[in-house]
């Protein structure tokens, strides 16, 4: 997986200056990130806060973790549902 550069702290900061008035390209610049990613951010992250922006990561942490266990298990009773057809 990608390591991530900036924490979500960080990119509510780097937004923050962006809504006072600074410029994209002398943010991007700044911060050593394309414009892209900066209207990125502010897309997904626009308008938060930091706890906001916590939250948001949490939920995505439980979700993606969520989503394994569900396939494990649908696995897993696929795999029950094949071994006893063939025993039939």
């Amino acid at each position: 997986m990608k390591r991530k550069r900036f924490t979500e702290e960080q990119i509510i900061v780097v937004l923050r200056g962006h809504e006072a008035g600074a410029k994209t390209g002398d943010l991007a610049r700044k911060h050593g990130i394309s414009e892209a990613t900066l209207y990125n951010w502010k897309a997904k992250y626009g308008g938060m806060d930091v706890s906001d922006a916590k939250r948001l990561k949490a939920l995505e942490d439980e979700y993606a973790s969520g989503e394994g266990r569900l396939a494990r298990a649908w696995r897993g009773s696929e795999a029950a549902l094949l071994r006893s057809s063939s025993r039939a």
